[in-house]
């Protein structure tokens, strides 16, 4: 198979180089396969895999056109392709603090049962195609909430716990969001944080609470809102345990995520229930998912890991392994070793945590097989240190969207890998690196440009809740094979041997802690931090040897005004903290006379960051 640029399965231009199949054929003959790998189950099945003349507009065809299902059921029901049976463990987890008890396991017939028992209830207070958000920890609650949500014929509108209220309420208002499942509190590193209280300053709709510790809700809730037991106890009146499953075509929205655009509300981006197979599929043939596999990545169901590692895990046959509080200490690293992962994602401002704070000393994690890392640009030597805790066994790297349910670029257990680096286009995407002026470098030229994708690629997005689709993904980018190709905003470098690295976003998008967010999301809120200040800009630059982007704040003062660095850096944070992201941080605010512009005013960014770039490269070599 070849690696380099669209040579790969279905990839290249529209005849096979080796077999002379048609790409489409290629296409069926793959996805016909992978279909029955994650034991999809039709009710109504498809009418072919992809369909090119249906609808002209979409860009990349219509797939599985005619075909009606629950993915939701999908992941509950057991099968033997995989061999996913009822006495198979579902999920595993261990709440924090409980670091020498035993771990905690649910079958997949147990699963079945409590998502069943809270469709029951959600039909009792919802209606078929309401919104309804999710903002909690990542717990095995959680996970039964979303496939529940899904079984039952609604959407999920995913919100992460980390949001500040403001946040909250544009998800909930982009949405229509009729209710929100929330915690009356988060557990993380032996604190508590408060949630509720954070959800209805935001949120006017049903909310429903889970009690962090315990059966009771500890706090006073609203009078309309209620408690998780008075929910699940509506259920229960409604109707029996057994619950049939809501059957939509496959084109159904059943997922709100949200991706920050460069201004304005956050991209609301609908999952269909294609987008489950693209994530899954990635799983299974890049990362070799399978039955009795123990896969564990801390992070939660605002992001788009989180529904990944749902479908990932359960249409795949394998065990979800869920830590119920920080992924920064022991006890996570310990419910690793005791749960048996076998495969552990991360991202890699966590790897540099564990590194530096040398927390996981004295674990076992041989059992892992395979290390998965995304969100980030990984630094070498952090990979190098986290590969060695289980024999040096593979970082497999991944880079995608979520509008594009899954990873363009990967790594692959059948080729080589480098650190940081990623070896191949997931199964059945193409891509080309552009020059300056569009033009697509040839495949086996080492290059710098921006990524140009395959508009026939299963499971991306063609529609935006909020936007103008073709605008945002289409408009002014180039043909190539008769095809106008996908904008999706990475450069990429393709180095001498063949791999790739992502070097940064092509506009002013950044990638905080695995967050992308915005110049002028952090900008509004910088400039309204002290009345000494006329103007700000934010980039990000990673480090000389690679590794998480830091954030930078230049600051323009006002005429007669004085302050300092450190000072406005104490406010910018507590800026951010409130308004936006209590996870951002940070790294360096330097303050500049004025700030290069173009002949139309606007901010070079891109000037700045080159500049701290030179900064930071000269002070590392002192």
């Amino acid at each position: 198979m070849e690696t380099h640029g669209s040579q790969l399965l279905g990839a290249s231009s529209y005849k096979d180089p080796i077999t002379s199949f048609p790409l489409f054929h290629k296409f069926s003959v793959y996805w016909s396969l992978v279909l029955k790998e994650l034991s999809i189950s039709f009710v109504q099945p498809p009418n072919c895999i992809l369909d090119t003349s249906s609808d002209p507009s979409k860009h990349g065809g219509t797939w599985l056109p005619g075909s009606v299902l629950n993915i939701a059921d999908c992941c509950l029901q057991p099968s033997s392709f995989p061999n996913k049976q009822d006495d198979s463990v579902a999920i595993v987890w261990r709440d924090e603090g409980f670091d020498d008890s035993e771990v905690n396991h649910i079958t997949l017939k147990q699963l079945r049962q409590q998502v069943m028992l809270v469709a029951n209830a959600i039909d009792a207070n919802f209606s078929k195609g309401d919104a309804i958000a999710i903002d909690m920890q990542m717990t095995v609650n959680a996970v039964i909430i979303y496939l529940a949500i899904v079984l039952a014929g609604c959407v999920v509108v995913s919100i992460a716990d980390s949001f500040a209220p403001k946040e909250i309420a544009t998800r909930l208002r982009v949405s229509n969001a009729k209710g929100i499942f929330t915690q009356d509190f988060i557990s993380r590193g032996g604190k508590k944080f408060p949630l509720y209280s954070k959800v209805i300053e935001a949120a006017a709709c049903k909310v429903i609470v889970l009690p962090v510790i315990g059966n009771d809700v500890g706090v006073q809730l609203r009078e309309h809102d209620i408690s998780w037991n008075s929910f699940l106890s509506s259920g229960k009146q409604h109707r029996s345990h057994h619950y049939s499953p809501f059957y939509q075509s496959i084109d159904s929205v059943t997922n709100i995520l949200f991706s920050s655009g460069t201004t304005g509300d956050p991209k609301a981006i609908p999952w269909t229930q294609l987008s489950p197979i693209r994530s899954a599929a990635d799983g299974w043939a890049s990362i070799d998912i399978q039955p009795g596999d123990v896969y564990c990545w801390p992070t939660n169901l605002g992001w788009v890991m989180g529904p990944t590692l749902i479908y990932s895990c359960f249409l795949s046959g394998a065990t979800i392994a869920l830590y119920h509080g920080s992924p920064l200490g022991h006890g996570f690293g310990k419910f690793v070793q005791d749960a048996g992962v076998t495969m552990l994602g991360t991202v890699p401002s966590l790897v540099k945590a564990w590194k530096s704070t040398k927390c996981m000393e004295g674990l076992d994690w041989t059992k892992i097989k395979t290390f998965c890392s995304t969100g980030e640009t990984s630094n070498v030597d952090d990979d190098l240190w986290l590969s060695s805790k289980s024999y040096y066994k593979p970082i497999i790297e991944c880079c995608g969207g979520t509008e594009l349910a899954s990873c363009y670029i990967m790594g692959s257990l059948l080729q080589p890998q480098a650190f940081g680096a990623f070896s191949t286009p997931s199964m059945t995407a193409g891509l080309v690196i552009l020059d300056e002026n569009g033009v697509a470098y040839p495949d086996d030229v080492p290059c710098v440009g921006e990524v140009g994708l395959f508009p026939v690629y299963m499971g991306a997005t063609d529609r935006l809740l909020n936007a103008d689709h073709e605008e945002v993904y289409f408009k002014g980018m180039p043909l190539y094979n008769g095809k106008i190709l996908r904008r999706h905003g990475d450069i990429i470098k393709r180095t001498v041997g063949g791999h790739l690295v992502v070097q940064g976003r092509a506009d002013d998008t950044m990638n905080l802690g695995g967050i992308k967010t915005s110049s002028v999301e952090i900008e509004r809120v910088c400039d309204r931090a002290d009345e000494c200040i006329s103007e700000t800009a934010a980039i990000s630059v990673s480090p000389a040897n690679r590794g998480p982007e830091q954030l930078v704040i230049f600051v323009v003062l006002k005429n007669g005004y004085n302050s300092d660095a450190e000072t406005l850096k104490k406010k910018f944070s507590k800026a951010i903290q409130t308004n936006l992201n209590p996870l951002f941080k940070i790294s360096i605010v330097k303050i500049v006379p004025m700030f290069p512009r173009t002949a139309s005013n606007k901010i070079l960014r891109r000037v700045l960051r080159d500049q701290m770039k030179h900064e930071l490269s000269v002070h590392s070599r002192l």
